[in-house]
């Protein structure tokens, strides 16, 4: 039999949880910007000689970064945020899949 899951915090509101939700989705697009820019662009750049990818891909990654902060910014001013969840969060954006791990623990603590 399936259990079902349980639900984030039953005493989050509407707004709070539409900002839980707006940061996940902001933060997937940037790690997934990240990585397409490790992994794709900087190769084509440096072993094949092809730059415009870094231009798009990073320019697309830079305007996604700052989105993400802000979107981090919000939902914790929004949310009671648990402590370490700032600094995670900004530390996670600089590391290659940070943002699905910071993700994953984040509400996994709102869970409990």
């Amino acid at each position: 039999m399936s259990q079902a899951q349980p639900s984030l915090q039953p005493t989050l509101t509407k707004g709070q949880h539409a900002a839980l939700k707006n940061l996940t989705i902001t933060g997937y697009l940037e790690g997934t910007s990240f990585l397409l820019l490790l992994g794709i662009a900087m190769p084509l750049k440096y072993m094949l000689g092809i730059s415009e990818a870094v231009t798009y891909i990073g320019m697309a990654h830079g305007v996604l970064f700052i989105a993400y902060i802000l979107m981090l910014l919000l939902t914790t001013s929004k949310i009671k945020l648990p402590l370490w969840a700032m600094p995670a969060g900004v530390l996670g954006s600089f590391l290659p899949f940070g943002p699905f791990v910071f993700d994953y623990f984040l509400k996994k603590r709102l869970r409990k």
